[in-house]
């Protein structure tokens, strides 16, 4: 499958000399959800600048759906919406005044039911008269949605969609980025509500001081990174591991009243093995349940060892 986003040996340097980006070399697939996650400062959203054409690069290419966006600007930033951090939008302009602008901006015609299914979708029908000066934090968020989207963009940018956005419109709002994946839309999002990304994405990118660490699907990523606990709640407490179990990576948790046994995805030998030595050990329990490490505990492991 050919990307519909393709970043090669992408660096951007600026006057002060700060490096930015380094070498990014990326590739976006159609129709995919692609989470890309890092710490602040890590470079996501100069990235996401350079892929839309705002950030001018020092080095390298990008190319959207086959255009460069350098060269072809135009249908290459047609071909985008992009929903940045900031709310900044003209407080004074109507709801619909700003999403019929932004869908007037790319040249395209008017579509008053387009724009009001639009609007229906992200909860703003009944403002689309209001000031946006009047909106609340929620509602400005969501139309910088709307209107990257009135111009029916194939690629769409979120970056933070979610900040300040309640649980409900939260949800709200993944249901429309679910919609859109299922029309084919391909949506790159950053956020720092790592579960969102576990649950939402296909692909998970991690960029750590100007360079990407890894790309990686994300079921594989789990399988590959992800941790399980075994937690053992014993019978009578121990002061310590007895020596014969040594071989196992064991801890004690709540004062030795629990066995914690740390192992790898598929790992159901040792599981087998453990429970065999336990009673020669002379260890008992009287309860036991597994947990997975999540995304997020991989995110804190990567980043963490790069410090």
């Amino acid at each position: 499958m050919q990307p519909i986003i393709s970043v090669t040996e992408l660096s951007k340097t600026y006057a002060s000399g700060f490096q930015a980006l380094k070498r990014i070399s990326l590739d976006v697939l159609p129709g995919e959800i692609f989470a890309l996650l890092g710490p602040n400062g890590a470079g996501k959203t100069t990235l996401i600048g350079a892929i839309c054409g705002i950030v001018t690069p020092s080095r390298g290419t990008i190319r959207v759906d086959g255009h460069d966006i350098v060269d072809d600007y135009r249908a290459a930033r047609a071909l985008i919406g992009l929903v940045p951090q900031e709310l900044t939008t003209d407080a004074f302009e109507s709801v619909w005044g700003a999403v019929s602008f932004s869908r007037g901006l790319f040249g395209k015609p008017a579509d008053p039911a387009l724009l009001e299914r639009l609007l229906k979708d992200l909860s703003l029908w009944e403002r689309k008269d209001s000031k946006i000066m009047t909106l609340s934090g929620g509602m400005k968020r969501r139309l910088l949605i709307a209107k990257a989207l009135a111009h029916e963009p194939r690629i769409l940018f979120l970056d933070e969609p979610t900040a300040g956005v309640d649980v409900e419109l939260r949800r709200d709002m993944w249901q429309l980025v679910r919609s859109l994946k299922a029309s084919g839309v391909t949506i790159i999002l950053t956020t720092h509500y790592i579960d969102e990304a576990e649950e939402m994405a296909d692909r998970i990118g991690v960029i750590h001081k100007g360079e990407i660490i890894l790309v990686e699907d994300k079921a594989e990523l789990m399988r590959k990174l992800g941790r399980k606990l075994l937690t053992l709640q014993l019978q009578e407490p121990l002061e310590r591991i007895p020596p014969a179990l040594s071989a196992y990576n064991l801890a004690l948790a709540n004062n030795g009243s629990e066995l914690i046994y740390t192992y790898d995805e598929g790992d159901r030998a040792g599981i087998t093995a453990l429970l065999r030595d336990l009673p020669d050990a002379g260890i008992r329990f009287k309860d036991l349940h597994t947990t997975q490490s999540s995304l997020e505990d991989i995110f804190v492991t990567l980043v963490g060892g790069r410090q």
